[in-house]
């Protein structure tokens, strides 16, 4: 799994974050998505997608 984030579609509601706080986090200066773990264990596939789909802004995709 390979994640994609667009920092310039995020809106900064943090669901990412909420979702898999070991994958992802905010920036302070803009409070955009910042993606810790590109390449996340499987463990947390089903949690990385649940995050995709909950962004509100579509900035998140996984391949």
């Amino acid at each position: 799994m390979k994640i994609t984030a667009d920092t310039t579609v995020c809106i900064g509601a943090g669901m990412c974050v909420l979702t898999v706080p070991e994958v992802f986090d905010q920036s302070e200066e803009e409070g955009t998505v910042v993606v810790l773990d590109g390449d996340p264990p499987a463990s947390l596939e089903a949690a990385v997608r649940r995050a995709v789909q909950l962004c509100p802004s579509g900035a998140l995709s996984v391949s």
